[in-house]
């Protein structure tokens, strides 16, 4: 008598895996709190590759206490470097890089997956944010705005904690620049939102950390030199705002973040000149856009301030 057949029952399917890079360079102070809110989240299928470029505090034993970590340590050249390298041993249909001080929020990566799958067309996803401090005290909000790939030539509206992009729609953009040290994120939303468009989500993600030794502020004249160079490259063109906040920056070093920029006139007007510098094949522009902002009210403002 033949057996009678049974009929098969196959596992479920995974989830699609989600690859996330952290680099890290002497980071004890914050990377247990960030590989933790990693390890907390109830997305079923993640590999988290730690990239360290050989660090020599306390780093590499807090990572060996965490099972199921990738951790590749040696050195590099700079945390775009780090991040390339890491997505090139990752694995997964959707991918992310979080700094070693960048905490996401609870659900951030179901939430994530949830709105890639309902958006095909996306490469990719972004939501909303808040700063923190170095004790996680809360700072504020991040800017985030609507996807408008000509607003990226005024701000840095995506907070990179907060994204889960397509692996494929990163590979197509060619990762991230190695050329750039401080504003590799930023020029590579430029470089994406050529090709393709991203979705915002309304669902808070990530908390990005802001403190002093943060390179963005610690090397705010760098990140300036930087953010000129995507500009001319990617716009052909540097807004007045960016030369107003510079020229700021040079006169009173403030780090335009915890320490707010001072204007005044004499700001005001030096940014002429370094504007029309900046942008030689577009001075008639320049000037055009600065005397909009210069009116007589606005001086007049900041003259009653003095």
């Amino acid at each position: 008598m033949s057996a009678i057949p049974t009929a098969r029952v196959s596992a479920p399917a995974l989830p699609g895996l989600v690859s996330i890079v952290t680099p890290c360079l002497d980071s004890e102070r914050f990377i247990r709190e960030t590989i933790d809110s990693v390890a907390a989240q109830d997305y079923p299928h993640i590999e988290h590759i730690v990239m360290d470029g050989g660090s020599t505090d306390g780093t590499l034993a807090i990572l060996a206490e965490y099972n199921g970590l990738a951790v590749h340590s040696g050195r590099d050249h700079g945390t775009a470097s780090a991040i390339n390298g890491g997505f090139r041993r990752a694995h997964g249909e959707y991918f992310m890089y979080l700094n070693a001080d960048d905490v996401l929020l609870p659900g951030a990566i179901s939430a994530g997956v949830k709105a890639l799958e309902e958006a095909p067309g996306a490469a990719g996803i972004y939501g909303d944010a808040s700063w923190i401090d170095e004790a996680g005290g809360m700072i504020g909000p991040y800017p985030v705005r609507d996807f408008d790939p000509k607003l990226l030539q005024c701000e840095c509206f995506i907070c990179q904690p907060a994204s889960l992009l397509r692996s494929s729609s990163f590979e197509a953009a060619g990762l991230l620049n190695e050329d750039f040290n401080l504003t590799f994120d930023y020029e590579f939303w430029m470089r994406l939102a050529r090709i393709t468009t991203l979705r915002r989500i309304r669902v808070p993600l990530a908390l990005s950390r802001m403190h002093r030794s943060n390179k963005s502020l610690g090397q705010r004249s760098d990140v300036f030199v930087e953010t000129f160079r995507i500009l001319r490259q990617h716009y052909a063109y540097v807004p007045f705002r960016w030369i107003l906040a510079y020229e700021c920056h040079r006169m009173d070093g403030r780090d335009q973040f915890f320490e707010q920029p001072q204007y005044s006139v004499l700001r005001y007007l030096r940014s002429l000149p370094a504007g029309l510098s900046m942008n030689a094949d577009a001075r008639l522009r320049y000037a055009r856009e600065w005397l909009r902002f210069i009116t007589f009210r606005r001086v007049l403002r900041y003259l009653r301030q003095k």
